[in-house]
């Protein structure tokens, strides 16, 4: 297929084009940068110039492709949803694809083990992801479908990078809250594959959460990165409040307590996460690689 693909240089969007391109599907994506620009182009993907701001050329460029994956996020409803609705409207009857990117925090805590049905309770800092998801499912004639995946890591990247700087800092590996809270995750490769199967198998109105193996303890994770990033197994908590006044809403979500099962994803499109747990990845991946590294 063509695809127009946003967020295409971001951590999840980047892999997610790779494995996209792998499969020999030809890819657009906007470019904000020159930088981003040339990158994308290296890489064999089509840059437009443009931003999510400029909906009229991301409207423009959705009814050109044969289906849109959207993984950017400027984490501002104000932002985000327009460029949404825009493009939606002009796929609307086409009976093309609209791939969005959503996530479990939409969820809030799951008190026990969740999936797609689970109600929704969505943290402050995402809750404008679920009227978007609606827009996405509702806008008639077109195959709408909205992945939710969990914290994604690999490639020395996403949120459990953050470890690494404060073990860097701090001397220890520091976590919001108490520690006691689960994070439920996935392998950036595997959420990859989650992309690709969905966008080419996937049934018209699915929603799939992105997952793998048994939720961790956030001050397991946290311990497993400090062993690997040479903290030595030292863990810091950063009481709530503290770090609300830093973080802002993104504190909250950091402590909401998940577990969630992909067994829909098995199901409908035999999806089967086969990477490193995020404890495996942390103690002797590419986060362990990259702190042991000389410096440049």
């Amino acid at each position: 297929m063509n695809l127009f693909v946003t967020g295409a240089t971001g951590y999840i969007g980047s892999v997610v084009t790779e494995h996209l391109m792998r499969a020999g599907h030809a890819l657009t994506a906007l470019a904000r940068s020159e930088g981003s620009q040339a990158l994308l182009a290296q890489r064999g993907v089509r840059p437009v110039r443009g931003e999510l701001a400029d909906t009229a050329r991301v409207a423009e460029l959705a009814s050109a492709a044969d289906g849109v994956v959207w993984v950017a996020t400027s984490n501002r409803e104000d932002v985000d949803a327009p460029a949404v609705h825009a493009a939606l409207e002009r796929l609307r009857g086409s009976g093309k694809t609209f791939l969005y990117t959503s996530g479990v925090w939409v969820h809030g805590d799951t008190h026990g083990r969740g999936d797609e049905d689970s109600p929704l309770d969505p943290a402050e800092i995402v809750a404008w992801r679920v009227p978007v998801e609606r827009r996405v499912l509702d806008t008639p004639g077109i195959r709408a479908l909205v992945l939710r995946p969990g914290i994604a890591y690999g490639r020395n990247g996403g949120i459990p990078a953050m470890f690494a700087a404060s073990v860097r800092a701090r001397g220890a590996a520091r976590f919001v809250g108490s520690g006691d809270n689960r994070w439920t995750s996935v392998f950036i490769e595997d959420l990859a594959d989650l992309y690709r199967r969905a966008l080419e198998a996937a049934p018209a109105g699915s929603v799939l959460i992105g997952v793998q193996g048994a939720s961790s303890r956030v001050s397991e994770i946290a311990c497993a990165a400090s062993l690997g990033m040479g903290g030595g197994g030292r863990i810091e908590s950063w009481p709530l409040a503290a770090a609300r006044a830093e973080l802002g809403a993104f504190a909250d979500a950091l402590v909401l307590d998940q577990e969630f099962s992909a067994a829909r994803a098995d199901r409908l499109i035999d999806w089967r996460p086969q990477g490193p747990s995020i404890l495996e990845e942390l103690r002797r991946g590419s986060y362990a690689r990259a702190s042991a590294a000389p410096a440049a």
